[in-house]
């Protein structure tokens, strides 16, 4: 594995196998070496490896009891709770867990990392469930579900489809249970791997939506019959945000040869959801941006405890494990979809209201049809839901093991939240774009050619007459047609 990933090149590596270099295995052969050393020379406990964990670090465990400490803690660590995550959350983790311990700091033997591999390459992934990490400790629980079948326990499920038991892997590989040596379950599951999965394949989503946003706001725009003026680059200039400099841009270029754009226009000025797209884009583009940032950062750091430094000969304990940047960030991110989902969510209302020559509810005869009326009312309860979402999870924190962890990053919830914000504005974004289809075609001149080219191919490949079509299927059509799923 590389020594350095960006969150896109991770993304590309979980369509690939993986395969410990020579240069991983010697690193984890050398930590593992050390800290054998390290033990045998060493007058102090060394927390996790011969004590106890979380309050009961006071308790020193025999050298013959080193091996049953790791397993005990796996078992007893994996007390997950709620609906399991899906396939590719769980790819994410191994493969995330699998970078971290190749680094050289968590004294974990390459056969570890094997199994973990065999499990990513053949698909069988670990049933690992939503609920039960406080993000502080790492995330003890998920972690402990997805270690549990290295020795012979919980379930594996094939891509999500076929379950098996953990024993029933290992017989048709012809393995046996591994006998954890000293740090080895603790290394696996003290991280923050479950909430930097969900950040990453977040970014997958949020990278998509970046890409769709403008093209959805500017059919509105035109389908409006909005002014450009509100996207002039000296507007922009005296207030040079990143974000909002490239919102504006992007706006420009979509719709710089559109007739609509470039008809006069009787209003003076177009409400906010529409006059100021730069600036409420721009924002969350730059707030987007700097979690992506954070959790680049993460993607490339050593987050279990204790940390094994072989070159300064010493084992240290410390709190890599706290999740608080994820956390944050997970959160921010989570705000600043959601205000995408709101401003987007009022240019449907707009377009939907009967204004500027446009039919009421875009319909085909308002009252016997009732049009868009309730697709907006859709859009409007997730807006809603995505405002109760973003109660941040990161304020919070409930102490926990006898007060030993006082302080907790409650990153996971966020982590969950995050996902559900997503699905939310991808639904909120599929209904602004189906209602500026349909008053697009209620104008006398056509949008920008390229814009239209995108519009005509969707009207093309689905059939949206929402006079015999549900509405929710046209809004699953548009949904699939911008933010298509990848498995």
């Amino acid at each position: 594995m590389k020594p350095h990933y960006t969150l896109k090149q991770a993304l590309e590596s979980l369509n690939h196998a993986v395969e410990l270099s020579l240069k991983d295995r010697q690193r984890m052969e050398g930590s593992v070496a050390f800290l054998q050393r390290y033990i045998a020379q060493s007058d102090f406990p060394i927390y996790g490896v011969n004590t106890g964990f979380g309050s009961l670090q006071h308790i020193e465990i025999s050298a013959d009891k080193l091996s049953e400490l790791q397993n005990n803690l796996l078992i007893t660590h994996a007390a997950g709770l709620g609906l399991p995550i899906d396939s590719m959350l769980v790819r994410a983790m191994l493969w995330l867990k699998m970078l971290n311990i190749s680094k050289g700091f968590s004294a974990i033997r390459p056969i570890v990392f094997e199994r973990l591999a065999a499990m990513y390459n053949q698909g069988w992934y670990p049933l690992v469930t939503e609920q039960g990490s406080l993000g502080a400790s790492g995330d003890l629980a998920p972690l402990s579900q997805m270690s549990l079948p290295l020795i012979g326990k919980g379930f594996l499920c094939l891509k999500g489809k076929q379950t098996i038991s953990a024993s029933e892997w290992l017989k048709q590989n012809n393995w046996l249970p591994l006998q954890f040596g000293p740090k080895e379950a603790i290394g696996l599951i003290n991280g923050t791997q479950f909430m930097l999965a969900h950040a990453l394949i977040s970014f997958r989503s949020i990278t998509q939506i970046f890409k769709q946003l403008p093209v959805i706001s500017a059919l509105s725009l035109d389908a409006f019959d909005c002014k450009m003026e509100p996207f002039e680059s000296i507007i922009h200039r005296i207030r040079p945000h990143a974000g909002q400099i490239a919102a504006a841009a992007e706006i420009r270029a979509i719709l710089e040869e559109s007739p609509i754009a470039k008809q006069p226009k009787k209003q003076v000025q177009d409400p906010y959801s529409f006059r100021c797209i730069p600036q409420v884009h721009g924002a969350s583009y730059d707030a987007l941006n700097h979690c992506i940032s954070v959790w680049e950062t993460e993607l490339n750091s050593v987050t279990d405890n204790p940390n094994v430094f072989e070159e300064e000969n010493i084992v240290l304990s410390g709190g890599n494990f706290h999740g608080q940047p994820l956390a944050l960030t997970l959160d921010y991110a989570a705000m600043a979809l959601s205000e995408l989902g709101s401003i987007s969510e009022r240019r449907t209302y707009l377009l939907v209201s009967g204004q500027r020559g446009l039919s009421s509810y875009l319909a085909d005869g308002a009252g016997l049809d009732s049009g868009y009326m309730i697709a907006q009312y859709s859009a409007a309860a997730l807006a809603s839901q995505n405002k109760q979402l973003c109660t941040p999870a990161s304020v919070d924190s409930i102490m926990s093991s006898n007060g030993q962890e006082d302080h907790v990053s409650m990153g996971a919830n966020a982590a969950t939240k995050l996902l559900r914000v997503i699905e939310n504005v991808e639904n909120i974004l599929a209904v602004e774009w189906l209602c500026g289809v349909a008053a697009l075609k209620q104008r006398d001149l056509k949008t920008s050619p390229a814009l239209q080219r995108g519009v005509d191919a969707f009207s093309k490949a689905y059939d949206i007459d929402h006079k015999t079509q549900p509405m929710q299927d046209l809004i699953a059509s548009a949904k699939g047609w911008l933010f298509p799923r990848i498995t």
